[in-house]
């Protein structure tokens, strides 16, 4: 968890699939990778599909659409397309997330 969290702002906001949809700060953070944990039996890795940066001095950005592919506690594969957002801001010289967006596409 400490590696997951790293280089995030104690005052992140996220925007989630899964409820509560939005969480504010570390700890609600952590809480979302628990939800993430007790879907997964094991193993999941995440891809790249496709990865944008724009950054500036002390502000960036990045796009991508990205898959998770695992199995679930029944044994059956997950692979889940969605689409990330990560801003960062410089501060004290170090990349910090102040934002994450996860999202997927609506189905017809």
């Amino acid at each position: 968890m400490a590696a997951i969290i790293a280089n995030h702002s104690p005052d992140l906001v996220m925007f989630d699939v899964p409820p509560p949809f939005e969480s504010v700060g570390l700890e609600a953070y952590r809480k979302t990778w628990n939800t993430f944990f007790a879907w997964s039996s094991g193993l999941a890795v995440f891809d790249i599909d496709d990865l944008n940066v724009t950054a500036g001095e002390d502000v960036a950005f990045v796009v991508a659409r990205m898959r998770c592919s695992g199995r679930d506690h029944d044994g059956s594969r997950t692979d889940l397309r969605f689409r990330l957002t990560i801003g960062f801001r410089k501060i004290d010289g170090k990349w910090t997330i102040l934002h994450e967006h996860h999202s997927i596409p609506a189905e017809k």
